[in-house]
Protein backbone atom coordinates (compact mmCIF):
# COMPACT_ATOMS: atom_id res chain seq x y z
CA UNK A 1 0.00 0.00 0.00
CA UNK A 2 1.12 3.52 -0.89
CA UNK A 3 -0.10 7.13 0.81
CA UNK A 4 -0.92 9.87 -1.01
CA UNK A 5 0.04 12.06 1.32
CA UNK A 6 -1.06 15.67 -0.21
CA UNK A 7 -3.05 15.83 -2.76
CA UNK A 8 -6.29 18.93 -3.83
CA UNK A 9 -9.09 16.63 -4.60
CA UNK A 10 -11.91 19.42 -4.10
CA UNK A 11 -10.08 21.89 -7.13
CA UNK A 12 -12.24 21.69 -10.21
CA UNK A 13 -9.41 19.71 -11.91
CA UNK A 14 -11.13 16.83 -10.53
CA UNK A 15 -14.63 18.13 -10.53
CA UNK A 16 -15.40 16.11 -14.38
CA UNK A 17 -14.04 12.54 -12.91
CA UNK A 18 -13.47 12.22 -9.20
CA UNK A 19 -14.96 9.16 -9.29
CA UNK A 20 -12.61 7.67 -11.54
CA UNK A 21 -9.63 9.43 -10.13
CA UNK A 22 -10.12 7.44 -6.65
CA UNK A 23 -10.64 4.15 -8.67
CA UNK A 24 -7.11 4.80 -10.44
CA UNK A 25 -5.68 5.77 -7.07
CA UNK A 26 -7.33 2.26 -5.99
CA UNK A 27 -6.14 0.21 -8.60
CA UNK A 28 -2.50 1.70 -8.27
CA UNK A 29 -1.95 0.54 -4.59
CA UNK A 30 -3.01 3.68 -3.20
CA UNK A 31 -4.81 3.11 -0.14
CA UNK A 32 -5.02 6.37 1.52
CA UNK A 33 -5.19 10.07 0.20
CA UNK A 34 -4.91 13.62 2.47
CA UNK A 35 -6.81 16.35 0.46
CA UNK A 36 -5.51 19.35 1.54
CA UNK A 37 -6.77 22.30 2.61
CA UNK A 38 -6.16 25.65 1.16
CA UNK A 39 -8.63 27.81 2.56
CA UNK A 40 -10.69 27.74 5.93
CA UNK A 41 -13.68 29.18 3.70
CA UNK A 42 -13.60 26.50 1.21
CA UNK A 43 -12.75 23.76 4.30
CA UNK A 44 -16.61 22.69 3.88
CA UNK A 45 -16.13 21.90 0.22
CA UNK A 46 -12.78 19.73 1.45
CA UNK A 47 -14.42 18.06 3.73
CA UNK A 48 -16.99 17.04 1.71
CA UNK A 49 -14.57 15.07 -0.88
CA UNK A 50 -13.27 13.10 2.46
CA UNK A 51 -16.75 12.46 3.55
CA UNK A 52 -17.37 10.84 0.14
CA UNK A 53 -14.41 8.52 0.37
CA UNK A 54 -13.27 5.85 2.48
CA UNK A 55 -9.46 5.85 1.55
CA UNK A 56 -9.56 9.87 1.57
CA UNK A 57 -8.79 12.21 4.76
CA UNK A 58 -8.28 15.93 4.87
CA UNK A 59 -6.94 18.73 6.56
CA UNK A 60 -7.89 22.20 8.02
CA UNK A 61 -6.01 25.23 7.01
CA UNK A 62 -4.63 28.31 4.62
CA UNK A 63 -2.09 28.19 2.11
CA UNK A 64 0.30 31.27 2.54
CA UNK A 65 -1.04 32.61 -1.04
CA UNK A 66 -3.86 33.21 0.89
CA UNK A 67 -3.23 34.21 4.33
CA UNK A 68 -4.49 37.86 4.44
CA UNK A 69 -7.57 37.29 2.93
CA UNK A 70 -8.01 34.23 5.26
CA UNK A 71 -6.25 35.82 8.45
CA UNK A 72 -9.69 37.04 10.25
CA UNK A 73 -11.31 33.41 9.92
CA UNK A 74 -7.99 31.81 10.99
CA UNK A 75 -7.93 32.06 14.44
CA UNK A 76 -6.42 29.06 16.59
CA UNK A 77 -9.58 28.63 18.50
CA UNK A 78 -11.51 28.02 15.07
CA UNK A 79 -9.12 26.30 13.95
CA UNK A 80 -9.21 23.91 17.15
CA UNK A 81 -12.87 23.86 16.65
CA UNK A 82 -13.15 23.01 12.84
CA UNK A 83 -10.43 20.30 13.40
CA UNK A 84 -12.38 18.19 15.82
CA UNK A 85 -14.03 16.51 12.29
CA UNK A 86 -12.73 12.85 12.80
CA UNK A 87 -11.78 12.92 8.66
CA UNK A 88 -9.31 16.11 9.97
CA UNK A 89 -6.05 13.99 10.22
CA UNK A 90 -3.84 17.67 9.83
CA UNK A 91 -2.93 21.36 10.21
CA UNK A 92 -2.52 23.10 6.87
CA UNK A 93 -1.44 23.30 4.24
CA UNK A 94 0.28 26.60 5.58
CA UNK A 95 3.71 28.49 6.29
CA UNK A 96 5.65 31.03 4.08
CA UNK A 97 5.73 31.76 0.73
CA UNK A 98 8.20 34.51 -0.43
CA UNK A 99 8.52 33.68 -4.01
CA UNK A 100 5.05 34.86 -5.24
CA UNK A 101 4.54 36.66 -1.53
CA UNK A 102 0.48 36.72 -2.74
CA UNK A 103 0.17 37.91 0.62
CA UNK A 104 2.62 39.89 2.83
CA UNK A 105 4.99 38.55 4.62
CA UNK A 106 3.67 39.78 8.07
CA UNK A 107 0.11 38.15 7.48
CA UNK A 108 1.62 34.99 6.45
CA UNK A 109 3.74 34.57 9.20
CA UNK A 110 1.21 35.33 11.66
CA UNK A 111 -1.27 33.31 10.10
CA UNK A 112 1.63 30.33 10.18
CA UNK A 113 1.87 30.59 13.87
CA UNK A 114 -1.71 30.41 14.22
CA UNK A 115 -1.78 26.69 12.73
CA UNK A 116 1.45 25.70 14.55
CA UNK A 117 -0.69 27.18 17.64
CA UNK A 118 -3.21 24.94 16.50
CA UNK A 119 -1.10 22.00 16.39
CA UNK A 120 -0.08 22.20 19.36
CA UNK A 121 -3.80 21.86 21.57
CA UNK A 122 -5.04 19.37 18.99
CA UNK A 123 -1.79 17.57 18.99
CA UNK A 124 -2.29 17.07 14.54
CA UNK A 125 0.33 17.54 12.75
CA UNK A 126 1.40 20.48 10.95
CA UNK A 127 1.44 20.55 6.77
CA UNK A 128 4.08 22.88 6.23
CA UNK A 129 4.73 24.76 2.58
CA UNK A 130 8.34 26.69 2.64
CA UNK A 131 9.37 28.27 -0.82
CA UNK A 132 12.09 30.83 -1.03
CA UNK A 133 11.74 31.19 2.72
CA UNK A 134 13.85 27.99 4.41
CA UNK A 135 15.47 29.93 7.15
CA UNK A 136 12.79 32.21 7.91
CA UNK A 137 10.35 28.97 8.37
CA UNK A 138 12.87 26.74 10.32
CA UNK A 139 12.99 29.66 12.61
CA UNK A 140 9.31 30.06 13.25
CA UNK A 141 9.43 26.18 13.57
CA UNK A 142 11.73 26.46 16.22
CA UNK A 143 10.11 29.31 18.01
CA UNK A 144 6.65 28.12 18.33
CA UNK A 145 7.37 24.16 18.61
CA UNK A 146 10.50 23.78 20.60
CA UNK A 147 10.45 21.30 23.61
CA UNK A 148 6.72 21.17 22.93
CA UNK A 149 5.94 18.33 21.36
CA UNK A 150 4.96 19.74 18.13
CA UNK A 151 4.98 17.56 14.84
CA UNK A 152 4.56 17.48 11.26
CA UNK A 153 6.18 17.71 7.56
CA UNK A 154 7.69 20.12 4.83
CA UNK A 155 5.49 19.03 2.11
CA UNK A 156 6.86 18.70 -1.25
CA UNK A 157 10.74 19.11 -0.35
CA UNK A 158 12.88 20.11 -2.45
CA UNK A 159 15.53 22.01 -0.62
CA UNK A 160 19.16 22.09 0.74
CA UNK A 161 21.20 18.95 2.58
CA UNK A 162 21.31 22.64 5.67
CA UNK A 163 17.62 22.73 5.27
CA UNK A 164 16.84 18.90 4.86
CA UNK A 165 19.08 18.58 8.28
CA UNK A 166 17.77 21.46 10.39
CA UNK A 167 13.62 20.11 9.43
CA UNK A 168 14.75 16.53 10.68
CA UNK A 169 16.61 18.15 13.93
CA UNK A 170 13.74 20.16 14.65
CA UNK A 171 11.73 16.63 14.69
CA UNK A 172 9.85 16.84 10.93
CA UNK A 173 9.35 14.69 8.62
CA UNK A 174 9.90 15.29 4.64
CA UNK A 175 7.27 14.68 1.95
CA UNK A 176 9.02 13.97 -1.77
CA UNK A 177 7.25 14.70 -5.05
CA UNK A 178 7.20 14.23 -8.34
CA UNK A 179 10.47 16.70 -8.83
CA UNK A 180 12.39 13.80 -7.54
CA UNK A 181 11.78 12.35 -11.02
CA UNK A 182 12.67 15.45 -13.19
CA UNK A 183 15.89 15.24 -15.37
CA UNK A 184 17.20 18.73 -13.50
CA UNK A 185 16.41 16.74 -9.57
CA UNK A 186 19.62 15.40 -9.64
CA UNK A 187 20.67 17.98 -6.18
CA UNK A 188 17.31 16.65 -4.73
CA UNK A 189 18.34 13.14 -5.08
CA UNK A 190 21.04 14.05 -3.42
CA UNK A 191 19.68 15.15 -0.90
CA UNK A 192 16.68 12.55 -0.87
CA UNK A 193 19.79 9.67 -0.37
CA UNK A 194 20.54 11.36 3.23
CA UNK A 195 17.28 11.57 4.37
CA UNK A 196 16.76 8.43 6.86
CA UNK A 197 13.47 6.41 5.55
CA UNK A 198 11.45 6.59 8.71
CA UNK A 199 11.37 10.35 8.12
CA UNK A 200 10.48 10.21 4.35
CA UNK A 201 6.72 10.35 2.94
CA UNK A 202 5.13 10.43 -0.68
CA UNK A 203 2.98 12.78 -1.99
CA UNK A 204 1.48 13.99 -5.42
CA UNK A 205 0.23 17.82 -4.76
CA UNK A 206 -2.23 16.66 -7.26
CA UNK A 207 -3.26 18.60 -9.38
CA UNK A 208 0.20 20.00 -9.88
CA UNK A 209 3.62 18.61 -10.34
CA UNK A 210 3.17 15.29 -12.31
CA UNK A 211 6.28 12.71 -12.15
CA UNK A 212 7.78 11.39 -15.10
CA UNK A 213 6.45 9.81 -17.53
CA UNK A 214 3.23 11.91 -17.44
CA UNK A 215 4.88 15.57 -16.65
CA UNK A 216 2.88 18.30 -18.28
CA UNK A 217 -0.41 16.38 -17.70
CA UNK A 218 -2.81 16.95 -15.01
CA UNK A 219 -1.24 15.11 -11.67
CA UNK A 220 -3.27 12.77 -9.96
CA UNK A 221 -3.07 10.63 -7.11
CA UNK A 222 -2.37 7.27 -8.94
CA UNK A 223 0.84 8.91 -10.07
CA UNK A 224 2.67 8.50 -6.69
CA UNK A 225 3.71 5.25 -8.17
CA UNK A 226 5.91 6.99 -9.56
CA UNK A 227 7.81 9.28 -7.27
CA UNK A 228 7.75 6.68 -5.04
CA UNK A 229 9.68 3.63 -7.37
CA UNK A 230 12.41 7.11 -8.26
CA UNK A 231 12.27 7.11 -4.17
CA UNK A 232 13.29 3.86 -3.87
CA UNK A 233 15.75 3.75 -6.31
CA UNK A 234 17.67 6.22 -4.75
CA UNK A 235 17.31 4.97 -1.70
CA UNK A 236 18.29 1.46 -2.81
CA UNK A 237 15.26 -0.34 -1.83
CA UNK A 238 12.73 -2.47 -3.34
CA UNK A 239 9.57 -1.06 -4.10
CA UNK A 240 7.52 -2.71 -1.50
CA UNK A 241 9.88 -2.21 0.92
CA UNK A 242 9.71 1.59 -0.26
CA UNK A 243 5.93 1.87 0.37
CA UNK A 244 6.10 -0.31 3.90
CA UNK A 245 8.52 2.49 4.92
CA UNK A 246 6.77 5.16 3.81
CA UNK A 247 3.07 3.69 4.71
CA UNK A 248 4.41 3.67 8.43
CA UNK A 249 5.79 6.88 8.57
CA UNK A 250 2.53 8.56 7.53
CA UNK A 251 0.57 6.40 10.18
CA UNK A 252 3.46 7.52 12.80
CA UNK A 253 2.96 11.31 11.76
CA UNK A 254 -0.76 11.21 11.25
CA UNK A 255 -2.45 9.43 13.97
CA UNK A 256 -5.71 10.39 13.58
CA UNK A 257 -5.67 8.55 10.23
CA UNK A 258 -5.06 4.63 12.13
CA UNK A 259 -8.72 5.26 13.19
CA UNK A 260 -9.55 5.79 9.38
CA UNK A 261 -7.69 3.70 7.66
CA UNK A 262 -6.27 0.99 10.03
CA UNK A 263 -2.65 1.60 11.07
CA UNK A 264 0.07 -1.11 10.62
CA UNK A 265 1.59 -2.96 13.37
CA UNK A 266 4.14 -1.12 15.59
CA UNK A 267 3.33 2.47 13.99
CA UNK A 268 4.15 4.10 16.99
CA UNK A 269 3.71 7.76 17.50
CA UNK A 270 6.94 10.39 16.57
CA UNK A 271 8.98 11.56 19.25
Amino acid sequence: MLVDSHCHLDFPDFAPDLDAVVQRARRAGVGAMVSICTRVSRFLEVRAVAERYPEVACSLGVHPHHAADELEQATVDRLVALAGHPKVVGLGETGLDFFYEHSPRPQQEESFRRHLRACLVTGLPAIVHSRDADTETLDILAEEGAGRGLTGLIHCFSGSAAMAERALALGLCLSISGIVTFKKAAALREVLAMIPPDRLLVETDAPYLAPIPHRGRRNEPAFVVHTADMVARVKGVEAATLAEQTTRTFFRLFPKAGALFGSPAGAAPCA
